[in-house]
């Protein structure tokens, strides 16, 4: 599984779209489509055109919220919030190949998203983010490495957690001795697509 996750952004579908082009161009190999307040037909229409693109660039497409159309597109598979639809009916949609991952923003989240199956957990945020609506209390660096430290002692099997939440490439050298598996970035890769390949390299 790719260590590095991008988040659509953008306020049109052509800005989604070109931001999305732009991500893979630079080398990011697994990308999130997450566009709030559009309209239905317009997000399908942004859903469609980023599977194709991911397609042509051998990336991985995940659907944020929306199960059917994640099933409409085939996409790799969906990203469910704590309030969206629930795990094992997500995984009836979409069938056992697709990628299911869920939000966790407490240890009980985070214990909660192994017995419901994710594939991977989108823990945060790490940080305030101007980029989501109704955010979770934040964790910062502390956060994560008590829910780490609570899995552990509880000797579960630390599942591929990804760091989310205003994202920065400077946080990696924290999160990684912590035991994050991997980051969800949206502004920054945004706003300078050409760090993609340095967010790699420290992610290794």
């Amino acid at each position: 599984m790719e260590k590095l996750q991008y988040i659509s952004q953008g306020v049109t579908r052509s800005e989604q779209e070109n931001n999305i082009r732009t991500a893979l161009d630079h080398g990011v190999r697994w990308v999130q489509v997450r566009w709030k307040n559009a309209s239905p037909g317009e997000l399908m229409r942004l859903c469609e055109d980023a599977k194709r693109l991911c397609c042509d660039y051998g990336s991985v497409c995940i659907i944020n919220d929306h199960v059917q159309i994640a099933r409409q597109i085939d996409a790799d598979g969906v990203h469910l919030g704590l309030e969206d639809q629930s795990v094992e009916s997500a995984r009836h949609i979409l069938g056992s190949g697709k990628i299911i991952g869920g939000t966790a923003n407490t240890a009980a989240d985070v214990l909660q998203r192994i017995k419901e199956g994710c594939n991977y957990i989108g823990l945060g945020p790490l940080r305030f983010t101007a980029t989501k609506e109704k955010l979770s209390p934040v964790l910062g660096f502390g956060g994560y490495f008590e829910i780490i430290q609570e899995l552990q002692s509880e000797k579960i099997e630390v599942p591929k957690i990804f760091a989310i939440g205003g994202i920065t490439l400077h946080d990696i050298e924290f999160l990684k001795p912590i035991g994050i598996y991997g980051v969800a970035v949206s502004g920054q890769i945004t706003h300078d697509p050409t760090l993609i390949n340095e967010f790699k390299t420290a992610l290794q």
